[in-house]
């Protein structure tokens, strides 16, 4: 239920900040509370991905994407994340989601969910997605163009390209498995 309190209340809060441009970091300010915790008392793995989610929302209605995904139609998928955890967030401590757009390629958009705690960052959250359609996925340089900014991205990091490529390989050994099975009419998982 806490999710919910906190979108209604990014979405209300976007709405009254000014616009951000797309290279833009945004922020969003929170404060860990009780069913944030998991049994070590620290704010549990999972819920960084469920507010890296809040900042995203806040990103993308305030620079301008929320305009072009409803013109298009078009709903943020997500289909890789991953995390980084670096330091403990407790009970009532207050801290910052800082969201940007790191880059794209031909398929994905790369977004960064830095959270911030006493200006050191506590953990990151990293992922790539895509917005889509009725007519399909709309592609990133398509996006840029209709935010008005270049359609060529700035060079991604390289850590970014080798977790982009490795998110494909994973991707290419579970359509190879499904495959076989299919051909023996068993599950895919059932070797493993």
């Amino acid at each position: 239920m806490n999710l919910w309190f906190r979108l209604i209340k990014a979405l209300f809060m976007a709405m009254l900040r000014k616009p951000a441009q797309p290279f833009d970091t945004t922020v969003v300010k929170m404060r860990v509370w009780p069913n944030d915790l998991d049994l070590n008392l620290h704010v549990n793995n999972g819920r960084y991905f469920t507010m890296a989610d809040v900042g995203r929302i806040d990103y993308i209605l305030r620079s301008g994407v929320g305009k072009v995904a409803l013109k298009h139609r078009a709903l943020p998928i997500v289909a890789e994340a991953t995390a980084k955890f670096r330091k403990e967030l407790r009970l009532f401590e207050r801290f910052e989601i800082h969201s940007r757009l790191v880059g794209w390629d031909d398929k994905w958009s790369y977004m960064e969910h830095r959270f911030v705690h006493k200006g050191r960052v506590a953990g990151v959250v990293f992922m790539r997605g895509f917005f889509k359609g009725a007519q399909g996925a709309i592609k990133p340089e398509d996006l840029a163009e209709y935010l008005g900014v270049p359609s060529m991205s700035p060079l991604l990091p390289e850590w970014v390209t080798i977790w982009a490529e490795s998110c494909d390989s994973l991707t290419e050994s579970i359509r190879l498995e499904e495959s076989i099975a299919a051909t023996q009419e068993q599950p895919a998982y059932a070797s493993h």
